[in-house]
């Protein structure tokens, strides 16, 4: 499944580049984006955590996580199969 990208595109983007590079300068950006880059690593290293805590969590209790992932997607293609003529719509 692909999502839109806050149905931005690519001009507008570009626009928004370029305001950046003006507002902050060329040297402060590349700076920035490594702050951004380290923040992004630890919350996806966070994320990783809670997601192993979570499966240990679940096999102490004996509860197969797989089969639950099974039960979540099989909701979601319901979910998805009920709402579709609807987004369509729109």
């Amino acid at each position: 499944m692909i999502f839109p990208v806050l149905f931005i595109s690519g001009a507008e983007i570009a626009f928004i580049v370029f305001i950046v590079l003006m507002v902050f300068g060329a040297d402060k950006v590349p700076e920035m984006a490594r702050g951004l880059g380290k923040t992004m690593k630890q919350i996806r290293h966070a994320t990783d955590d809670i997601k192993k805590e979570i499966t240990k969590s679940a096999d102490k209790q004996g509860i197969d996580v797989k089969d639950f992932k099974k039960s979540i997607d099989q909701v979601k293609e319901d979910v998805d199969q009920i709402t579709g003529p609807i987004k369509r719509q729109f």
